[in-house]
């Protein structure tokens, strides 16, 4: 069975509330939507937590979705709940405040410096702004085409393509 006809089984299933099917999606996705977060927030509970509650709006929405890409349908649903995310933390401040200064010492919450191994592309990724961030990550970490993340976001296709090659050239930047 092709890929296509087993994820619309998959979710044919989902609709009408097959358990099993639920597990099979989330299987299918768990690590690349994980992996999305992680790089987004570069904390492991909070990408556990916003993980979840992809999963629990699946659950929840999964008659909402229709035709066309699941996998996009999926990252916008991950993208709202990041910028969800995102404006309780904005609201609260403290803790983006912490990691600003982390990032300025070169440190990350377990105190090791950059020098002893923390992943230079999360540190680097942490000064951008969170809109390119979002972008960047996907495209390269979920996956998604160009033409999905315009559509996801309501936005023409050039605009999208110019904020994810602005952001690499500033990673690049970074990176030197």
């Amino acid at each position: 069975m092709a890929k296509n006809d087993n994820l619309g089984r998959i979710i044919a299933g989902c609709k009408r509330g097959e358990h099993e099917c639920f597990s099979e999606l989330v299987d299918m996705y768990s690590g690349r939507c994980y992996g999305y977060f992680w790089r987004l927030t570069g904390d492991k509970d909070v990408s556990d937590d916003l993980l979840s509650e992809l999963f629990v709006r699946l659950v929840e929405k999964i008659n909402g979705y229709k035709d066309g890409s699941f996998d996009g349908w999926l990252f916008k649903t991950a993208s709202n709940i990041f910028t969800d995310y995102l404006r309780e933390k904005y609201r609260e401040k403290k803790l983006l405040e912490d990691r600003k200064e982390q990032l300025k010492a070169g440190t990350t919450k377990t105190g090791r410096l950059d020098s002893e191994g923390i992943d230079k592309l999360q540190v680097q990724l942490e000064k951008l702004d969170d809109d390119t961030r979002n972008v960047i990550m996907l495209r390269f970490y979920s996956q998604t085409s160009f033409k999905e993340i315009a559509q996801m976001r309501s936005e023409p296709i050039g605009t999208t393509l110019s904020k994810v090659h602005r952001g690499l050239k500033k990673l690049r930047q970074l990176m030197g």
